[in-house]
């Protein structure tokens, strides 16, 4: 993919996203094994995969909740976690400190399985809590902008709810415009439907589809082949800590790896 600079020319455009042989090791676990993915600006990313093949790590290492073992991740062409600084002549990594890691952190934004939300405080408060907090913004322009959210995931009725009030697909659509009040220029899902009753899944897909359609950067760890094939502009299908294949989502319907063929059969 290409853009123009103002002479006309074109030009590579810098990923959102990528990351070149990242290794991840917990103990004797070796999880990532040399992954290497690039993700587009403005592009849908569903990543597919058995449990247990590292999705949902590597989407931890690119919000840096874990920390690489090898390898690198680039957001916006920046390596993510590190900088490179000269000693003795030589080119080394130094881990950056934690002011800098929320600041490259805050391109992000993540939304789990669980929701996680505040009990004690209702959605309006819970999307309000880190643009005051984080961004330090007044609570009057934190409100408009929680409004805001919320309405464009179609909670603008709920806003003074608590969640116990609400139910499970509404608690996740408060979690993804919490997430977008941050104002993240790339948005990580990891399995956001899979904790929800089938019958709650849709409103939560809908929700996504409207962000893909608006040209949100996007990354989904999923189990939704419908969703994949649907809104994806490249599938990447991981198992046993590797990418077995990756492509545009027609490798939905025509799978070229034994691996992916099997885990298609059984999930379809």
């Amino acid at each position: 993919m290409t853009t123009q600079d103002i002479s006309g020319v074109p030009m590579e455009r810098i990923p959102a996203v990528k990351a070149t042989g990242v290794h991840k090791v917990f103990g004797d676990l070796h999880v990532l094994k040399g992954i290497d993915v690039t993700v587009m600006p403005g592009s849908v990313t569903v990543i597919l995969g058995p449990s247990g093949s590292g999705k949902s790590t590597f989407l931890r290492l690119i919000n840096q909740l874990e920390t690489l073992t090898a390898g690198r991740i680039e957001v916006d062409g920046e390596l993510v976690g590190y900088r490179t600084v000269s000693r003795n002549g030589r080119d080394m990594l130094q881990r950056l400190d934690d002011g800098q890691i929320a600041r490259q952190r805050s391109k992000l934004g993540m939304v789990f399985q669980r929701f996680n939300l505040f009990p004690h405080m209702t959605a309006l408060e819970n999307v309000m809590e880190a643009p005051v907090h984080v961004l330090r913004m007044s609570k009057a322009d934190a409100r408009n902008r929680a409004i805001e959210e919320l309405s464009r995931v179609g909670l603008e009725d709920r806003i003074d709810h608590y969640p116990m009030q609400l139910s499970g697909g509404q608690q996740q659509r408060v979690a993804i415009a919490r997430a977008l009040a941050m104002k993240p220029e790339i948005m990580l899902f990891d399995e956001p439907t899979s904790a929800l009753d089938p019958e709650l899944v849709g409103e939560v897909l809908s929700v996504m589809r409207s962000l893909a359609s608006q040209g949100m950067t996007m990354i989904v760890v999923t189990h939704e082949i419908g969703f994949a094939r649907e809104v994806a502009d490249q599938v990447v299908f991981m198992d046993g800590g590797l990418v077995v294949e990756k492509g545009g989502s027609d490798i939905i319907d025509h799978p070229s790896e034994p691996r992916f063929q099997d885990f298609l059969h059984h999930v379809l």
